[in-house]
């Protein structure tokens, strides 16, 4: 398994864009010190990402592309919890699949697709 990790810079906006926003569920999450930088995992069903505070983990403006089921369903999800900062749009890809992007806080990307030919 690959788990991507995404480098994050506020612990309250990055839990309100995944947790509460995308639906995402914490896993576990770790801190060396009560004042060190958080390192989380997150999933929504078989998707893993880790988060981390931490300088050189990862580059902000990361892309995660996500092979995904039910992505209208999911983005309709998305637009009816009307978060006011990402309105993601689906657009039909080249490589013959439904796609949306949604850019979190840091600037990283998740790019759901999902296939057409089924």
């Amino acid at each position: 398994m690959v788990i991507p990790i995404f480098r994050i810079f506020d612990e309250a906006k990055a839990r309100e864009f995944y947790i509460d926003w995308l639906g995402f569920q914490t896993n576990w999450e770790h801190r060396f010190s009560e004042d060190a930088p958080l390192y989380m995992e997150i999933s929504r069903g078989a998707i893993r990402l880790h988060l981390s505070e931490h300088h050189g983990d990862a580059c902000p403006g990361s892309k995660a592309f996500i092979e995904f089921e039910n992505l209208e369903e999911y983005h309709r999800e998305l637009i009816n919890k009307n978060y006011k900062y990402n309105r993601p749009s689906l657009e039909i890809a080249p490589w013959n699949a439904r796609t949306m992007t949604v850019i979190d806080p840091f600037h990283n990307q998740l790019l759901f697709s999902e296939s057409l030919e089924k």
